[in-house]
């Protein structure tokens, strides 16, 4: 038996001529959040539904809770709570209406999910609100609602696929302060995609995935310091003629808009040099430098970096 609580190797989906998972692999062990970091369409949604058996594999292994996905489905998903990115809850239902349903239909007894769901409303907030229909609660309530029925039946593994979609920051914020206190029980693993680089760091690894395939993983720490000294950070007037003159310096390999400043990723070893050089060439050219100086590296920078050089391929 594996001691990680999610392993999966050399998962493979095709949907016609689309290969939306080409050979991902990935291991998350209790304690642990992963990260699945990519655009729309990148893969991330169809790896959840293999690790919940809602869709077949066409080739590789799955473990989850050390029960085979293929041969074992029914006692792997016991072991699962599982937010979907577009999940339904029974508007017509209450609160605790609801968590009674998605529990009765996981074959907990009344015993076990009468007591669980008092704690867990707690936890996630909606206690004062168990008799409320769902379909009364704000956008960020009926996502912690999601979550309670993740949580109902104790998961040793947490599958979110984009929780925090479609909600103000704030909620966003509020999401995670539920999380990351679960990770302290120390028996539960987390796999969560999201097209957020703020929420990636807070995961123990990142997996960037691009055209089904994980291209870079790692703690985040680890990834950004694979572009230490070579991000500048750029401002100036006008800002049209400051990026062009930018992105035509032979030792810049991309600048690009970071809200309203730019981002100028340079050849290694090049930073100090370009420095010196853009402040020339941009005064010359009648534009004015308001700021120009090395930055430590987003994780934006570094998806933005490997994303090119997938694209070079």
């Amino acid at each position: 038996m594996s001691d990680f609580l999610i392993d999966a190797y050399d998962l493979h989906k095709s949907f016609g001529d689309t290969h939306a998972v080409a050979g991902v692999s990935l291991r998350v062990a209790a304690g642990e959040i992963y990260g699945l970091v990519g655009p729309d369409g990148a893969g991330k949604t169809t790896i959840m539904r293999l690790l919940c058996g809602a869709l077949v594999l066409d080739a590789g292994e799955v473990e989850i809770g050390g029960f085979d996905i293929r041969r074992q489905v029914e006692r792997a998903r016991e072991q699962i709570g599982y937010l979907a990115q577009r999940f339904s809850l029974y508007e017509e239902l209450t609160v605790q209406e609801n968590l009674r349903f998605f529990a009765e239909v996981r074959g907990l007894k009344p015993t076990q999910w009468a007591p669980r769901s008092q704690k867990i409303l707690e936890f996630v907030g909606l206690a004062p609100f168990r008799d409320r229909r769902a379909g009364q609660l704000s956008g960020g309530m009926k996502q912690k609602l999601g979550l309670a029925l993740a949580l109902i039946n104790e998961p040793r593994i947490l599958l979110l696929d984009e929780p925090t979609t479609g909600v103000d920051p704030v909620t966003r914020q509020d999401f995670w302060r539920l999380i990351l206190p679960l990770l302290r029980r120390g028996d539960l693993a987390v796999l969560v995609s999201t097209p957020y680089m703020d929420e990636a760091l807070r995961c123990t690894r990142v997996g960037f995935m691009r055209g089904g395939r994980i291209i870079s993983e790692g703690p985040p720490a680890e990834l950004r310091r694979r572009l230490d000294g070579r991000i500048l950070e750029l401002t100036g007037k006008p800002e049209a003629l400051v990026v062009e003159i930018a992105r035509a310096d032979p030792a810049v390999e991309t600048a690009g808009r970071f809200g309203n400043r730019f981002h100028v990723r340079v050849a290694p070893g090049e930073a100090g040099v370009v420095l010196a050089r853009l402040h020339e060439s941009i005064q010359a050219a009648g534009g004015l430098v308001e700021s120009l100086h090395v930055i430590e590296p987003q994780l934006e920078d570094v998806f933005i970096e490997l994303a090119e050089g997938e694209a070079d391929r």
